[in-house]
C-alpha cells in the first residue's frame, strides 16, 4: 500500500473503489444503446471507451494535469502545462490504437487572468499542432468560493478502424514488454512530490536549488513527452496502413508500472529485469521522503512512461528513435501472474519487487 502517498492526501485504495463504483454505473447505462449507432465497447479496465460507428470505432476519455498545476501556480509559469494535457488523453487513447482527432478542455479556476489562461492555451495549441489534434471547444468557470488556484481537465475524441483496435487479445508468454523512456514526472504523483519537498524545503520549497542550474520547482515542471504521434507512425492514422504489430499498450499513469501494466496482461504476468533508470529528481525524493522502492513504482513513472508488447523491437526503436523518443526491451510477459521487477529505485537497487495481481 502506498503509506506515504496516502498522508499525502491521496488513497489510492478508495480511489480505485470509487473508480469501480463509477465504472459499473456507466456500464449501466450501455444498454440504451444496444443495437443503435454508436452503441458501447465492453472493455474492463481499458484506457478509452469506444462507441460502435459501422466501420470504425469512436473512442472517448478525460484526464486532466492533476495538481501539477500547484506547482505552475506557485512558480508563476504555465506555458508547458498543455503538453502535459494532451499527454494524458492522447496516450490514453493511443493504447487501443485510436488517433487523437480533438479534445476540449475546462479551466475551473478562482480568478480568471490572462497570465494564467494565456499560457495555459498557447502551451496546449504548440501541443496539439505537433500532434495534428484540434481544439473545437472549452470551457473557463470562474468559482472564487469554491477553488483555490486552477485546475485544468481535458476529454479527447479519436477514430481508430475495428480492424486495427488494440484489445490486448494474444498477449502470451514469451512475449517481449518494451519501455519507452518517460521525460520527468509526467502528471501523476504530484500530491506526494508536493509534500515531500514541502516537509523538506517547506511552503517556498519550488524555490529551492535541485542542482546547480535548475530549481526544484523546474524539474518539477518538466513537460511530459506525448507518445501518440510517434505511435501512429506504427500503428496508422485512420485509412492508413499498420506496419507494425502491436498487441498491447499500456500508459503508465496513476498506478506506476505495476498498476498499469497489469491491464494488459490478461492472465500472464511480467518480468521486469531491464527498467530505465529513474530520473534524478524521483531517485532524490524517495531520499529526501523515505519513499520505499515499492512506494515510489507504484506511484511515480520512474523512468518509463509508455509500455509496448510486440516481437517487432527493432521496428519501434527505429520510429521512435526518429522522434527522439528512447526505446529498449524491458522484460517479457510470463506464466506467473503478478509483476515482478528488478528495482532501480533509491533504496534497493538490484532487489526483486513482487507486486500481487
Amino acid at each position: 500500500m502506498a503509506r506515504l502517498y496516502k498522508q499525502s492526501g491521496v488513497d489510492i485504495t478508495m480511489g480505485d473503489k470509487c473508480s469501480a463504483l463509477a465504472y459499473e454505473a456507466a456500464k449501466k447505462t450501455f444498454a440504451s444503446r444496444q443495437g443503435m449507432f454508436g452503441e458501447p465497447v465492453k472493455m474492463d479496465g481499458g484506457f478509452t471507451g469506444a462507441l460502435d460507428f459501422g466501420d470504425f470505432y469512436l473512442v472517448q476519455n478525460s484526464d486532466g494535469v492533476g495538481s501539477k498545476i500547484a506547482i505552475a501556480d506557485a512558480v508563476g509559469k504555465y506555458d508547458t502545462l498543455g503538453y502535459d494535457l494532451l499527454a494524458m488523453v492522447a496516450d490514453d487513447a493511443i493504447c487501443v490504437g485510436a488517433e487523437t482527432v480533438a479534445i476540449t478542455n475546462t479551466i475551473d479556476t478562482n480568478k480568471v487572468t490572462e497570465k494564467v489562461i494565456g499560457p495555459l492555451m498557447e502551451g496546449l495549441k504548440k501541443a496539439c499542432i505537433e500532434q495534428k489534434v484540434v481544439v473545437p471547444g472549452g470551457e473557463i468557470a470562474e468559482m472564487p468560493t469554491l477553488v483555490t488556484g486552477n485546475t485544468w481537465n481535458a476529454s479527447a475524441v479519436g477514430i481508430v478502424e475495428k480492424k486495427k483496435f488494440i484489445t490486448g487479445e494474444g498477449v502470451a508468454p514469451g512475449d517481449k514488454i518494451i519501455g519507452l523512456r518517460s521525460r520527468g514526472f509526467r502528471s501523476n504523483g504530484f500530491s506526494l512530490v508536493r509534500h515531500v519537498l514541502k516537509k523538506s524545503f517547506g511552503a517556498k520549497w519550488h524555490t529551492k536549488r535541485f542542482d546547480r542550474k535548475h530549481t526544484w520547482g523546474e524539474v518539477t515542471l518538466i513537460p511530459s513527452i506525448i507518445y501518440s504521434n510517434a505511435l501512429l507512425e506504427l500503428l496508422g492514422r485512420y485509412k492508413q496502413k499498420r506496419t507494425c504489430h502491436i498487441k498491447a499498450l499500456a500508459h503508465v499513469t496513476g498506478g506506476g508500472i505495476p498498476g498499469n501494466i497489469t491491464r494488459i496482461l490478461g492472465n500472464n504476468g511480467a518480468f521486469l529485469d531491464n527498467l530505465w533508470a529513474p530520473h534524478d529528481p524521483m531517485l532524490k525524493l524517495q531520499e529526501l521522503g523515505k519513499v520505499s522502492d515499492k512506494e515510489a513504482y507504484e506511484v511515480w513513472n520512474m523512468g518509463t512512461g509508455m509500455i509496448v508488447i510486440s516481437d517487432e523491437f527493432a521496428k519501434i526503436e527505429k520510429a521512435m528513435d526518429k522522434h527522439g523518443i528512447q526505446a529498449r526491451i524491458i522484460g517479457e510477459v510470463t506464466k506467473e501472474r503478478g509483476v515482478r521487477l528488478v528495482s532501480q529505485g533509491f533504496f534497493k537497487p538490484g532487489k526483486q519487487l513482487v507486486f500481487e495481481d
